[in-house]
């Protein structure tokens, strides 16, 4: 076990390293500050793919939200354009920081120009995925947007950087490249003579929007899917979608899969019922059962948060549950809270082998 825990200590610090050297292997002047959004980039873009493993599911699609995970913050077919922007931000952001003013001035106003949508874009992706209301899914609290958040805010900084350090160094000086293409070489000398690229690339916005959405029609896309990959989303702030209702969570849990070991160990006691099905019963099963209706009469509140969370974590966890082996193990490690139940139980109920015993009753 110390192993693992210094094996998952060591991991982070080997990939920031790593990714250093990569930084540097492209550009041997890196600052301090490029290093660091880097590596929280980078790191932002591996909590999102976390992400879009446990929100994965369309609006359209009935969810057990305990065993499914949640819904995708970005619609269906339309996530096509959303991608297509990241790509050309992200290439833009490369081209912008590893080569500065040597880039012809034509293709520094371009990458302007799609360093400024993609903030934009970042920014409505930001505003949409900071919502995420879960209540009709079950829950009574907002859903946790942080493995979305993070990449939006770092794209808006890099940009800013980026623009920033544009201006500042004054890259909007006049370059000697030549093309041999009469109008290209006209065109370069037209933006090389103006002083503010930034503002040319604002204006280049429109064009190349209109010449990207073309490009996106013909790949299958709708005309308005940058609006549409979020609205034809469920439970997010833009989301103009309803899910089908959800389905009935009838999963197993740590107690009533350790029951299922061996009888020699977990002594099964009879059968008993639960949503409907049949299920094997022992006294730990009887216990945690009778503890959590304690709390339940106790204080509401307190046992919908225990529930809640035990919901979202235990039953994945039970789900890996799934030998005779591991009912077993299960059982063992279960027995301290088993006994700590046990005591509550006879603290403050006064029948408390009654109250154990007429859980599950079929």
């Amino acid at each position: 076990m110390a192993f693992i825990y210094l094996l998952l200590g060591i991991i982070p610090i080997i990939g920031v390293i790593i990714i250093v050297l990569v930084l540097k292997k492209i550009k041997t002047d890196i600052s301090l500050l490029e290093k660091i959004l880097a590596i929280i980039y980078i790191s932002s873009l591996i909590i999102l793919c976390v992400g879009f493993q446990i929100h994965r599911n369309q609006y359209n699609i009935a969810i057990d939200p305990y065993n499914d995970g949640c819904y995708i913050p970005f619609g269906g077919k339309h996530i096509v354009t959303l991608n297509l922007y990241f790509i050309l931000f992200n290439i833009s952001i490369l081209l912008i920081w590893i080569k500065g003013n040597k880039l012809p001035p034509l293709t520094q106003v371009l990458s302007l120009s799609f360093i400024l949508i993609g903030s934009t874009i970042s920014f409505f992706v930001l505003l949409h995925v900071f919502t995420h209301p879960i209540e009709d899914l079950g829950y009574n609290e907002p859903g946790d947007p942080y493995f979305f958040i993070f990449t939006p805010i770092i794209s808006i900084l890099i940009s800013v950087h980026l623009i920033f350090k544009i201006v500042k160094n004054k890259m909007m000086v006049a370059n000697e490249k030549k093309y041999s293409n009469h109008f290209l070489n006209k065109l370069n000398s037209f933006f090389a003579s103006k002083k503010n690229l930034p503002l040319w690339s604002i204006i280049l916005i429109i064009p190349l929007l209109v010449i990207i959405t073309i490009i996106l029609i013909l790949l299958g896309q709708d005309s308005n899917s940058l609006i549409k990959v979020f609205t034809e989303t469920a439970t997010w702030r833009f989301s103009q979608k309803m899910h089908p209702p959800i389905l009935d969570h009838k999963g197993h849990y740590l107690c009533t899969v350790a029951a299922s070991g061996n009888p020699k160990i977990v002594k099964p006691i009879r059968l008993g019922r639960r949503n409907n099905r049949t299920i094997i019963i022992n006294r730990q099963l009887l216990i945690a059962n009778a503890f959590e209706e304690m709390i339940q009469y106790f204080s509401p509140k307190l046992h919908h948060f225990i529930r809640t969370n035990y919901d979202k974590y235990g039953y994945n966890l039970s789900t890996k549950i799934n030998s005779t082996q591991m009912s077993n193990l299960t059982y063992l490690l279960m027995k301290p809270l088993e006994w700590s139940f046990l005591l509550c139980l006879y603290l403050f109920c006064e029948e408390p082998e009654k109250k154990i015993n007429k859980q599950y009753q079929i």
